[in-house]
């Protein structure tokens, strides 16, 4: 009798296809959840900003700026300026704008903040006063 112990080619492709299938699975999935949580990063960016300017900078002045930077919004944290890819706000890369409307001389009556998310519709505010 001739028996010899070990795995055969054939289980061993099977295991190595199943494997695969599990890595691709995982990196997707991994994938997805990385970019929710960049738009959760964007959301939260967006929401601290629309509540300094309404909070702090339209209290202060009773209008918005033409632009907003920390130069002019300081209560809100620097790091929250830059999206998670890198760019800051203002930049044609970034996925944040800022879009005064009714303006004169500087002073506007509305705005529109707007981050462009990856999984989702785009999060935008508008101005509440």
């Amino acid at each position: 009798m001739n028996t010899k112990k070990g795995f055969t080619i054939i289980e061993i492709i099977i295991v190595s296809i199943f494997a695969s299938l599990l890595l691709i699975l995982f990196f997707i999935q991994k994938s997805n959840i990385d970019a929710m949580n960049r738009d959760e990063d964007r959301k939260t960016a967006i929401n601290a900003m629309y509540y300094a300017l309404e909070e702090s900078f339209y209290k202060d002045h009773k209008y918005y700026p033409e632009t907003i930077s920390e130069e002019n919004i300081k209560v809100i944290d620097p790091a929250l300026w830059t999206d998670p890819l890198g760019f800051n706000l203002g930049d044609s890369l970034s996925s944040y704008s800022y879009e005064p409307a009714n303006c004169t001389e500087g002073k506007c009556k509305e705005y529109i903040l707007k981050a462009d998310l990856e999984k989702e519709e785009d999060y935008i505010k508008y101005n509440r006063n």
